[in-house]
């Protein structure tokens, strides 16, 4: 597939504050600062003169200017308020910003030299404010626009100001997307109406002509950082970072099949751009699609005449039949649409290429339209898939055919669940959450081997702190959402990265936050040495017997579940501490995690059943709870291996969500059961048989049909099957311990920072193993299969354990 934009995105540094128009300007950097705007004027921040601050708008903003040869570098730095896409010369060079908070509002370096020309030159952007209708992640200081550049000449050239021209565009209205219209939460971009008539069309070429629009009013100033010496401290408005992961990719991906046609005859010659698909006058048709397989697309559809037409696009996972169930994700008879949704509306002119200002997740399109007294010739629909640029470097093959075919399920939901942010799902909601992230993280960890988004959530979520010392439970949020037992994943995915990554300087930072949230759950601690009642949310699985998957005790006081998250979490800071050479702190996190597994082993624990209570006045047992209680030690290590039996065989426990089995399936193997994790994966195999192609947020019925969450197998193949996991901090070291369960052979391939780790298991006899595994330069480990332990060195190496 053709990369669409191939952006000239330059890593940069952190810089400067922007601030609100009231703030004061101070052209004068400190010497300290970076400098990355050098001595050259900085920018404005611009807007359509008496556009409003926070309501729905859509501008176009232009600046022409001469070169007399073209440079070898011209660098900008550009951002805006929410969103914009850049163009130079007519073609697209950058979209964004990343998406953050006003206190780390994030901008692009780019170097346009490859795109500018001898003579007349054009910069061009789109931006646009949601308003009221903007995605619950989206943060907002105020509708704007800058572009500044790198050296003197660039700004002397380019830099946003009132020599911009600008233009309100008049053609966009949001479609506003419900919970209610949906019947599921619902917190990502609305849709869009585009009026044709009023689209002012080639507004990005060179040779478009600007003269009747309006200069550019300045809505803000760049000035230095508020904490850059020699400055007064005050912090308003945008606070400017630089971009800290790549552009998204961005690739033409057509649609694949015409399912169903009404009202008009059709081949699928439109969907490859090789033929029309006319609509004739007064024509009322509809047009099914399916790409086959859930996706994240800009729709592009390309259109002339048709005066008077109305284009409707709705987006969807998933069919739905008459009692709004799903079912067979391939099945389309007797099955309608119903989700988010564009409307385009062309003006009868020639060749229009419409496209919605935001990316749609989904697997169908259908195509509603309506013609007036004039045929409508559709040329062209595509999409241009986007994504986090993960690049699939870790794999995994089987004598188990459908191993492969869910991996390629699963990598799929995790590709498209990962934009500028993770995103529980990239169709409903597009949040970054605690709980989701911690997976998705580790799943890009041993499937890309590329660790800047998981980066980027943990900033995220320690700038979402609140007094209290706790997390939010999601960031970048508009709305804030806490729930502790989060707050306690979050010190997880530290931990996590601390094992994979040899980065003790970012880890050091964490430590504050990690601290704060420890400090806010020990204050919960009462008399009874369980968490006694705790406010906000307190969720921990979706599961039908907890109410909003809240465990027993979990509000009123004396979960045994979120105690044994808490002690969980003191475990894991215990290591950051030690690490990072505060031992004493160490210390007292273990000797607090021991006074809770007291209290817990003396309140909660039934020696009759041979488990754990939710809490100790409850006669409720779940999985979760007893997962849990392993993993953290609170059954003795030799009883572990019966307890996990006991949660696997009786079906009156609460069960484990898609969800929390990758916590149950970390206590098989931790308790010497990783030989029936294949067996426990039957659920995905019944994914494939519903026609999924990434997988669900929870069984039938499922609001959402990609959640990263439940794509945690890959994960588990390489980590768990394959069994390589770091056996160090920073994986200076690893450790293979296979557990093929009922597979003869099995090989894969583990990114790490070193190189590839690559591993070839075949079994041999009875319970023997021929493994040919090659590490990368520099690292060394151990191989153990049933209790015996070899030796690893860098390079290739065959080992036989009879």
């Amino acid at each position: 597939m053709r990369k669409l934009i191939v952006s000239e995105f330059v890593e940069p540094r952190r810089i400067l504050v922007a601030c609100g128009i009231a703030c004061a300007f101070s052209p004068v950097l400190h010497a300290q600062e970076p400098r990355v705007f050098a001595d050259a004027p900085p920018a404005s921040w611009i807007a359509p003169p008496g556009a409003p601050a926070d309501s729905f708008t859509v501008f176009h903003a232009r600046r022409a200017f001469d070169l007399p040869s073209v440079p070898a570098r011209f660098l900008v730095h550009v951002s805006a308020d929410n969103r914009y896409r850049l163009y130079v010369n007519g073609e697209q060079v950058s979209s964004g910003p990343q998406r953050s908070d006003i206190a780390h509002w994030r901008y692009e370096t780019i170097d346009l030299a490859r795109r500018l020309r001898a003579g007349r030159n054009v910069i061009a952007a789109l931006v646009w404010n949601w308003g009221a209708a903007r995605p619950v992640a989206q943060h907002s200081y105020r509708t704007g626009f800058l572009l500044q550049g790198s050296g003197p000449v660039e700004a002397a050239l380019v830099n946003t100001g009132t020599n911009w021209r600008v233009l309100r565009d008049s053609a966009y209205t949001p479609i506003v997307i419900t919970t209610a219209s949906l019947r599921g939460y619902y917190a990502a971009a609305p849709g869009d109406s585009i009026d044709g008539s009023r689209y002012p069309w080639g507004w990005e070429r060179a040779d478009y002509v600007d003269e009747a629009w309006s200069a550019a009013a300045v809505v803000g100033r760049v000035q230095r950082r508020a904490t850059a010496p020699g400055g007064y401290g005050e912090v308003s408005g945008w606070q400017l970072e630089p971009r800290s992961i790549p552009p998204m990719e961005e690739t033409v991906q057509r649609l694949a099949h015409v399912r169903r046609v009404i009202g008009v005859k059709s081949d699928s010659l439109f969907l490859q751009g090789a033929g029309d698909l006319v609509i004739p006058a007064r024509t009322t048709a509809a047009i099914l699609l399916d790409q086959s397989h859930t996706t994240n697309e800009y729709p592009i559809l390309e259109t002339s005449g048709g005066a008077g037409s109305t284009v409707r696009l709705t987006y969807a996972e998933a069919l739905i039949d008459s009692a709004g169930d799903k079912g067979n994700r391939n099945d389309i008879a007797g099955r309608t649409i119903k989700g988010v949704h564009d409307a385009f509306l062309p003006d009868g002119g020639g060749h229009r290429r419409f496209t919605s200002l935001y990316w749609r997740s989904f697997r169908y399109i259908q195509l509603d339209i309506k013609t007036a007294d004039e045929p409508l010739r559709v040329h062209d629909l595509h999409g241009i898939f986007t994504a986090y640029p993960f690049v699939e470097r870790g794999r995994f093959t089987s004598d188990l055919p459908w191993l492969t075919q869910m991996w390629r399920m699963n990598w799929n939901g995790a590709r498209i669940g990962a934009f500028e942010t993770y995103m529980d799902t990239p169709y409903w909601e597009q949040l970054q959450y605690i709980g989701d992230t911690r997976i998705q993280a580790l799943i890009s960890l041993y499937v890309a081997g590329d660790d800047r988004l998981e980066r980027q959530a943990i900033e995220h979520f320690d700038w979402s702190r609140i007094p209290e010392g706790l997390t939010t439970s999601r960031y970048p949020s508009a709305l804030t959402q806490i729930i502790p037992p989060f707050s306690l994943i979050y010190i997880a995915m530290v931990h996590d990265y601390f094992m994979h990554r040899d980065d003790r300087a970012f880890v050091r930072e964490r430590l504050a936050g990690v601290r704060s949230i420890l400090d806010w759950f020990e204050r919960h601690v009462d008399a009874t040495g369980m968490l006694g009642p705790m406010p906000y949310w307190n969720y921990v699985d979706w599961t039908p017997r907890w109410d909003r998957g809240v465990p027993p005790g979990a509000d009123n006081g004396h979960s045994t579940t979120i105690s044994l998250l808490y002690v969980y979490a003191l475990q894991r800071a215990a290591e950051l501490e030690e690490a990072s050479g505060t031992l004493e702190s160490g210390s007292a996190y273990r000797a607090k995690a021991e006074g809770v597994l007291r209290a817990v082993r003396a309140r909660s624990w039934n020696s009759a059943r041979g488990l754990f209570r939710d809490a100790p006045q409850t006669s409720a047992y779940s999985q979760q709870t007893n997962v849990l209680a392993v993993l953290v030690d609170a059954a003795p290590v030799a009883a572990q291996r019966r307890l996990m039996e006991r949660v696997l065989a009786d079906t009156t426990l609460t069960p484990a969500s898609y969800y929390f089995s990758f916590y149950l399936f970390e206590a098989l193997r931790k308790a010497g059961l990783g030989d029936r994790y294949i067996e426990r994966l039957a659920p995905w195999q019944k994914m494939l048989q519903l026609g999924l192609t990434s997988a669900p947020e929870n069984p039938e019925p499922t609001r959402s049909d990609t959640h990263a969450w439940s794509a945690h197998p890959n994960y588990g193949l390489l980590a768990t099957v394959l069994g390589v996991r770091p056996s160090s901090p920073g994986f200076r070291t690893v450790g293979i311990a296979p557990a093929l369960g009922p597979l003869r052979r099995a090989a894969g391939r583990v990114p790490h920072p070193l190189g590839d780790i690559d591993v070839q298991l075949e079994r041999e006899g009875k319970s023997g193993v021929k493994a040919e595994i090659t590490l990368p330069r520099g690292l060394s480990g151990s191989f153990e299969w049933m209790g015996q332990r070899r030796p690893l060195r860098e390079g290739r190496q065959i080992i036989r354990v009879e």
